[in-house]
């Protein structure tokens, strides 16, 4: 027989070496043909299709257990089927589980019965037709069968379905090809190499699917006859006969036992009976307890109802009683709400009386009472009933707070003593009238929580009443202010030019202006802005607090507390603080601005009047006034204080128009610089200026800085256009007027222009304009002496752009003879002639102090020119000599 493909070592190693990596181990590795078949058919093998060659190896995988019940390692097998590459190379192509294997199905068609197929449980689709698998022979197909039923059977636990093949032949054909030599494999590769060791195909008995007990029995049943192995025919006809031999004693035996079965059935029959009447008797009973049952559950269904119907009375008597207990007003509420007083003493019960009726009313309304009540008629009439005593009271009350407003300011206006009289200033002191107002705070809750729409009028009462008493402690607090600070007026004329120029300036102190203007601000506008908070609170308005926690009115840290630390706080709980929305505080917060108009409106007036006689007395004092405003405006951040923010953006612009003014007036007066006399010498505005700056500057105070500076590029600008109006009117001595004019407006103003950005600014630009003039003027006098001189430069200068200097000599008028006659006429009294320009330069210039600078000016723009033209000369006229600069620089130096 031919070496079977199980035993080819090269085969296994191929297959190893294709599945590397995976940790399997080869058990069996076997060539077979690949077809395809279908389940049960009969007829033809399927080979339609070509038989491809392919190699069936089994393999194994030792894993560790992850359960308490799996200790230890266990085995997982799989089929692998591999077939070869191009190359000749086995690679893998399918693989199967073994614990998955439901069916081994042995090919009945095949007459050489080497054929079959495997059937897995797991595949996706049971209808496609499974492969078949044909081996060399028989014994292969054995070998690779009972090696798969082993595994199966020792490894997995459990067996697949075998169809077509006898088990008797497979065990007869695994005993016979038992080898008998020892095991030559080492076992460490676990129990399914353990089982099969596919080299030597050593299949053991007790691996066999008959057991050994079963195997022991069959061995005696076939001791018992001599017969040959190739009798079975024999053996199967005997086997035949004995069974029925044996069938036909069970026969006998039944009907040996005829008289024990009649008496089992008539026991049988008796107990019939006996169940039949048992069941007769538990009908009736069930009927009878059917009735039973029924008058129990109507007699129940009709005490239910009775119980219900007396839980429902109870519960509509106490529901009812409720309702009435609702409906009830007392009679004390009644007759507060209807006809009682006002007064101090009874405000107690004002309160309560109001908050039962708001209670009652609130109680009255759908989502607090049930809905099916809201349209009782006792409900309907009470409602009506509750809004008449409501409109009662809010009309009772509203009329006794404006009669109370009134008469509150009228007692203070006509008592003098609160007021500001002469010799004495009287700060305005509320603390009685808000003490007074406090105690009907909550009354005013009350009506607001009742009727809003009456609050309108109260608010125009109070407004209309405290406008009068804030006015008058203005009016007579600013008289006596005005009255009581003495100060002697300061010149409005600053830089007027037709005074002469040694005007004086009348440098009167001041001061006192300005700090009767801060002691207005701080006296008042703390006064209303705790005024605007009191009326806030007091007439029930929905908007934030006045004044910030910890900050302070009026942007001073040393601000005076003239009222009692809890003045804001009225005592009282918001009511419907819940309520507020920001579309509402929207409304509100308007309302608010208009009705602070009404209470505060009028007293700018007097606020007005101190600003007016502020500037009257000393214009400059308007830059400290600014600054004083400006930093209380920066303190008044709350909405509600509005109309007082508005009184200081009024100040603040009142101050900056009379400031304007007096720029506009000052920018008249530099206009006005006696335009039809000669000026010579600096104008009289140059110095005033700096005078003027110096003392706006010690004036400035906080955010004024801007107003200042504004002023500064008024007055400069108009100052040095005038300026050039005034020089150009001379054209002879403008450079002379101009120098020193910007020379004076720069060492004027020197000091100023380090500190001041704004100055500094000027200062530079009248320094270039400096510069520019004295150019001017001293080229004028280099010319004015050495014309013709520099007049011949000048023409060689303009031919070199359009010839040769070569052919400049041979040109008409400057030929070398003309050259000699310049330098002669011009140099032959060179020093007489820089001795003129010095005289000329001393000559016009009325600023001595000047002249040293401007003659070191005039000698450097002399040589520089005369350097140029010596070159000239040079390049031009090589064989010329005239003298060099340096003979012309000592020259000046000596003199």
């Amino acid at each position: 027989m031919a070496k079977s493909s199980a035993d080819d070592e090269e085969l296994r190693r191929a297959c190893e070496a294709a599945i590397e990596g995976t940790k399997q181990k080869i058990v069996m590795s076997i060539r077979v043909a690949k077809s395809r078949g279908i389940w049960g058919k009969s007829g033809k093998l399927g080979r339609g299709h070509m038989a491809k060659p392919r190699v069936l190896a089994i393999s194994s995988v030792s894993v560790r257990g992850c359960d308490s019940k799996s200790e230890g390692q266990r085995t997982k097998a799989f089929l692998r089927v591999l077939k070869y590459s191009t190359g000749g190379v086995l690679e893998p192509a399918k693989l199967y589980k073994l614990k998955h294997m439901s069916k081994v199905e042995v090919v009945t068609n095949d007459p050489s019965g080497c054929t079959f197929m495997l059937g897995f449980d797991n595949l996706r689709s049971q209808s496609v037709a499974p492969p078949q698998w044909t081996m060399r022979n028989i014994d292969d197909r054995n070998r690779l069968l009972l090696c798969i039923l082993n595994i199966c059977k020792d490894v997995l636990g459990h067996l697949p379905k075998v169809v077509g093949i006898d088990v008797v032949e497979m065990a007869l054909w695994a005993k016979e090809n038992t080898p008998t030599f020892p095991k030559q494999r080492n076992l460490q590769d676990g129990p399914v190499a353990a089982a099969v060791v596919e080299s030597d195909i050593k299949v053991t008995v007790e691996k066999e699917l008959v057991s050994q007990a079963e195997e022991e029995d069959m061995e005696a049943l076939l001791d018992t006859y001599v017969m040959g192995i190739g009798e079975a025919e024999a053996f199967s006809e005997r086997l035949k006969r004995e069974l029925q031999a044996l069938e036909a004693a069970n026969v006998h035996a039944i009907l040996e036992s005829e008289p024990l079965i009649d008496e089992v059935l008539q026991g049988l029959e008796s107990a019939t009976n006996c169940v039949e009447d048992m069941d007769e008797w538990l009908g009736i009973f069930n009927v009878k307890l059917r009735h039973m049952r029924e008058d129990i559950e109507s007699i129940e269904t009709r005490n239910n109802k009775l119980e219900m119907q007396s839980v429902n009375n109870k519960a509509l008597i106490e529901e009812l009683d409720k309702l009435l207990e609702r409906l009830r007003i007392p009679s004390e509420y009644a007759a507060c709400l209807t006809g009682g007083s006002f007064d101090e003493a009874r405000m107690l019960q004002n309160i309560e009386a109001c908050e039962w009726l708001t209670g009652a009313l609130h109680g009255l309304e759908v989502p607090t009472l049930d809905p099916n009540y809201a349209t009782m008629r006792a409900v309907k009439e009470k409602r009506a009933e509750l809004d008449k005593l409501k409109t009662t009271f809010v009309r009772r009350a509203s009329e006794f707070l404006r009669n109370y407003f009134a008469s509150l300011v009228d007692f203070m206006i006509s008592d003098k003593s609160y007021f500001s009289q002469r010799g004495q200033l009287k700060r305005p002191d509320h603390a009685d009238l808000r003490y007074k107002c406090r105690t009907y705070a909550r009354l005013l809750q009350h009506l607001k929580s009742l009727d809003k729409s009456c609050l309108g009028s109260l608010r125009k009462a109070y407004c209309s009443s405290l406008n009068l008493l804030l006015r008058r402690e203005a009016r007579e607090f600013a008289n006596e202010l005005r009255a009581s600070s003495k100060a002697s007026r300061n010149p409005t004329v600053w830089l007027e030019g037709s005074t002469g120029s040694s005007q004086s300036v009348n440098n009167a102190d001041t001061s006192n202006v300005s700090e009767a203007y801060a002691k207005m601000l701080t006296i008042f506008i703390p006064l209303l802005v705790d005024e605007s908070s009191f009326f806030a609170h007091f007439m029930c308005f929905e908007v934030p607090a006045l004044v910030p926690p910890g900050g302070l009115a009026n942007g001073s840290k040393s601000a005076p507390n003239y009222d009692d630390a809890n003045d804001d706080d009225l005592g009282i709980m918001d009511i419907d603080e819940n309520e507020s929305k920001a579309g509402k505080k929207s409304v509100e917060l308007e309302a608010l601005n208009e009705s602070l108009r009404d209470l505060l409106d009028g007293i700018q007036e007097d606020f007005y009047a101190v600003v007016d006689w502020a500037y009257k007395i000393d214009p400059l004092r308007c830059i400290s006034m600014h600054g004083i405003t400006e930093r209380y405006l920066s303190g008044q951040k709350a909405d509600a204080a509005g109309f007082v923010r508005l009184l200081l953006d009024d100040l603040e612009s009142r101050i900056t128009m009379q400031f304007g003014r007096f720029v506009e007036e000052a920018c008249h007066q530099i206009e006005r610089n006696d335009r039809n006399v000669r000026q010579i010498g600096v104008l009289s505005y140059i110095p005033r200026f700096a005078t003027l700056a110096t003392r706006m500057e010690q004036y400035i105070q906080g955010q004024s800085r801007d107003l200042v500076d504004q002023a500064y590029i008024k007055f400069v600008t108009i100052m040095f256009v005038t300026l050039d109006k005034v020089a150009q009117a001379d054209p002879k001595y403008s450079e002379i007027l101009q120098l020193e004019n910007y020379a004076a407006f720069q060492n004027s103003l020197y000091d100023l222009a380090n500190v001041v950005p704004t100055l500094a600014k000027f200062y530079h630009q009248a320094s270039e304009s400096y510069e520019q003039a004295c150019t001017r003027h001293i080229s004028m006098i280099i010319y004015t002496q050495f014309e013709r001189l520099f007049q011949f430069g000048r023409k060689i200068e303009d031919l070199m752009y359009t010839i040769t200097p070569e052919e400049i000599p041979f040109q008409l008028g400057l030929s070398k003879v003309d050259l000699r006659k310049v330098v002669k006429s011009s140099l032959s009294g060179v020093d007489k002639s820089i001795s003129a320009m010095y005289k000329k330069l001393q000559k016009n210039l009325t600023s001595e102090e000047l002249l040293p600078s401007l003659w070191d000016k005039c000698k450097k723009e002399f040589l520089d020119k005369y350097d140029s033209f010596a070159q000239l000369v040079a390049k031009i006229y090589p064989t010329e000599t005239i003298p060099s600069a340096e003979e012309m620089r000592e020259l000046l130096a000596s003199m």
